[in-house]
């Protein structure tokens, strides 16, 4: 452990930016100053960030390392250097893994190997099935980050349709429950609509209409429906669609919110229009659709219907991506290219840099009351983010470090460049160097 003392930062807290000076003591965030205020401590390291911006680190709530059995895709050190070097501090891991993680034991297990592995913080979600609830109230909500609820079958099928199962499940869920909503009767009734038009080999393109807006709109309806009912704690992962919009609000502050949601980062970049450059690279479910929907959640997170942006980082290989429809899996790399992305479209005007590290960095703190992580406040834990907005770079297949090699961004040129990324105030990435050594930690919550 040392002293680091940031000097000179644009610092991006809060709904401000300001500059000044940051004073990392040992794990912790001691002290946040104006420029030259704070006294450097003897044998404190120095770091001049003069043009540079400071955020807190980003927090992914959904991302699938594919640790265990499934690491020939991408594995927890592999795919957190990765995440490391895009300005990630903290992730949580979905339970859709060779074994699923749909028991205390197989959660213990991967926590296990993520304090073995992982370069940043980390949280496993434990997996929702038609018969495994005395497994979930088992679950310490101080120690695990939430339910995984699949109210559509997606890779690694672990679809939950038992209405029995469902309404107990909300009624005695103690944890968050985050659900992948698609309607799967609606899903199943579109393929075979298309196969019978097209046979095998659908165009790629069809996958927005047979993995439909009403199939989301149909499944967040529900899911909504029955946590009002309950009273539950919901949050809807990776919104697609215009149509859900009206079914969230802005009208409580994030802390008292008892539904919420998120949108992708693939989702407010990508539409409709990319499927016939990059085929099967961009095959997500849910679906990427038309520009209209990608607009109208643009709009939904400056609007704050929407509350946090996130990845849905799911790793395949190459061959397996560009597979006819049917045979080539959803999900696609992102944990690198997310917080250039998002800074892209600040550079474009679409968001303030303020917005982007509310819905990135505070948001997910707040929404999943982590303690201790998500601000630049003195006490904190100093997860943090050096980033030089003007810096441009271009994805290629030299820079990308996910281990299944590629990227739906290769070929993009992004403006803004992470510079340092620090997890408990360890330097982890400087550069293109890593601290591969140093290991994260378990999240923790307050709750």
């Amino acid at each position: 452990m040392s002293n680091i003392l940031i000097k000179n930062a644009t610092i991006v807290n809060e709904g401000e930016s300001f500059r000044g000076d940051l004073l990392i003591k040992d794990e912790l965030i001691s002290a946040i100053g104006s420029p030259g205020q704070i006294i450097k401590p003897s044998g404190a390291q120095i770091i001049d960030a003069s043009g540079l911006m400071l955020i807190p680190g980003v927090i992914d709530d959904q991302v699938h390392f594919r640790e265990p059995g499934l690491t020939y895709k991408g594995d927890i050190f592999s795919e957190t250097r990765a995440a490391a070097a895009g300005g990630i501090t903290s992730f949580m891991d979905m339970p859709n893994t060779i074994p699923q993680t749909v028991t205390i034991e197989a959660l213990n297990e991967k926590y296990s190997i993520g304090s073995e592995n992982s370069l940043i913080n980390y949280s496993f979600y434990i997996g929702a099935t038609n018969n495994n609830l005395d497994e979930i109230m088992k679950a310490d909500p101080a120690m695990v980050c939430g339910i995984k609820l699949f109210m559509g079958s997606s890779t690694g099928n672990m679809l939950v349709d038992n209405e029995k199962t469902l309404h107990e499940l909300f009624s005695r869920a103690a944890l968050p429950v985050a659900a992948h909503c698609e309607d799967e009767p609606t899903i199943r009734k579109n393929s075979e609509a298309f196969r019978q038009k097209y046979g095998d080999d659908i165009p790629v393109s069809m996958h927005p209409l047979i993995r439909s807006r009403e199939a989301c709109f149909l499944s967040s309806s529900r899911a909504i429906a029955l946590a009002k009912e309950h009273n539950t704690r919901l949050h809807i992962l990776h919104l697609s669609t215009a149509d859900e919009m009206k079914l969230f609000s802005n009208e409580l502050p994030l802390e008292e919110k008892r539904i919420t949601s998120e949108v992708c980062v693939h989702h407010l970049w990508f539409d409709d229009s990319y499927y016939d450059e990059l085929g099967t690279k961009i095959k997500w479910n849910p679906a990427i659709k038309t520009k209209y929907d990608r607009e109208s959640l643009v709009n939904g997170v400056s609007k704050d219907l929407i509350d946090i942006i996130a990845t849905d980082h799911a790793p395949h290989t190459k061959e397996e991506k560009l597979n006819t429809y049917f045979k080539a899996p959803s999900g696609g790399p992102l944990v690198q290219h997310s917080l250039p992305a998002m800074l892209e479209l600040w550079h474009k005007k679409i968001f303030s840099i303020e917005k982007i590290v509310e819905k990135m960095c505070h948001n997910p703190a707040i929404l999943f009351n982590i303690k201790e992580r998500g601000f630049i406040r003195e006490g904190y834990k100093a997860d943090l983010c050096l980033i030089r907005p003007d810096d441009p770079w271009t994805v290629s297949k030299e820079n990308i470090l996910y281990k299944c090699g590629w990227s739906p961004f290769e070929g993009t040129t992004f403006r803004s460049k992470v510079v340092m990324t620090f997890v408990n105030g360890t330097p982890i990435y400087n550069k293109g160097v890593f601290n591969e050594e140093y290991r994260g930690q378990r999240l923790m919550f307050e709750r």
